[in-house]
């Protein structure tokens, strides 16, 4: 009886050192596959900041989205802002940016996407010029928006043929003049806001 208890606790005894050493092994191997498998911050966008000059002294800030894999010529949104001040963003309030989110969003899918300040505003939609944000009228809007777009047609990373156009609130009574005046260049997105 002895030699089969001594066995059995030598069975035993070597059982539990097997699934300690198991353990042991698998939670080395889970964390080899964790470091493994965790993506690092791979960067998806490129950007490259611009400078559009609108004429008689004015120039605005613009900022071109492109995304990171690929060599392009990308398909391409211009983002034209809606009323009031606003910068390229969008800006209302800290974390209210939808142009921002917006030229995230279709640049992870593949877009070069182009937005730009207001004239006479910048960062953050203070109006940092009161005599250009003053005396602009609707068609220094409509201008200023056929300047960015051939700014922006003119980027090497922009297909030229595959051009888009998006408008919000003042915004979407602009782009179809743009697109208008270059309707073989461009398609037209507009979106009004709602609620106004």
């Amino acid at each position: 009886m002895y030699f089969c208890t001594k066995r059995v606790t030598q069975s035993l005894g070597l059982f539990l050192i097997g699934i300690l050493g198991l353990s042991c092994l698998s939670t080395s191997i889970f964390k080899q596959q964790d470091h493994a498998l965790a993506q690092q911050n791979i960067p998806t966008i490129k950007y490259r900041n611009l400078v559009i000059d609108l004429g008689n002294g004015v120039k605005t800030n613009a900022q071109l989205t492109l995304p990171a894999e690929g060599h392009g010529p990308f398909p391409a949104v211009l983002l034209i802002p809606g009323s009031g001040p606003v910068d390229m963003n969008e800006t209302q309030g800290e974390n209210a940016k939808p142009f921002w989110q917006i030229s995230q969003y279709l640049t992870e899918r593949g877009f070069a996407v182009l937005r730009y300040d207001k004239r006479g505003v910048g960062e953050g939609s203070i109006i940092i010029d009161t005599n250009v944000w003053g005396n602009m009228t609707i068609n220094d809007l409509i201008e200023d928006s056929k300047k960015a777009l051939n700014v922006f047609m003119h980027q090497p990373e922009v297909d030229p043929d595959r051009v888009s156009i998006l408008g919000h609130s003042e915004g979407s009574i602009i782009a179809p003049r743009v697109a208008i005046d270059n309707s073989t260049k461009v398609l037209l997105e507009a979106h009004r806001n709602l609620n106004s």
